[in-house]
């Protein structure tokens, strides 16, 4: 469960590394060219999230949502209200994510009798 936590608090990252620039009018590179792919990143992430602590792991995991969450109070109007490029990001990288998740949360959690 610590290794889906770290990863969509990976893709709440990414909203925020990417948010300011979509808003400056350029293009985040693609997953491609930086990784070899959307599941090379999710790979590195995931190997990278090994190497803490789950106690840590949960404290990045907070920290970032709350982060995205104080962003997003700043973000334009206009750039919420219909389908923008910036909406759009904020979609792919969380609420339309966190959905393809939960399966693997209750298996976990079953197999830790709870």
């Amino acid at each position: 469960m610590i290794d889906i936590l770290a990863h969509v608090s990976a893709w709440e990252n990414e909203a925020l590394t990417h948010l300011p620039h979509i808003l400056e009018g350029k293009r985040p590179p693609k997953y491609s060219d930086l990784y070899g792919g959307i599941d090379a990143f999710n790979a590195l992430k995931v190997q990278e999230s090994r190497a803490l602590s789950p106690v840590e792991v949960l404290a990045r995991v907070e920290a970032t949502h709350r982060h995205l969450l104080d962003y997003l109070l700043t973000a334009p109007e206009a750039q919420l209200a219909t389908e923008t490029r910036f909406r759009r990001r904020i979609r792919l990288d969380t609420y339309s994510h966190y959905p393809l998740h939960p399966q693997a949360i209750l298996e976990w959690r079953a197999n830790q009798g709870y």
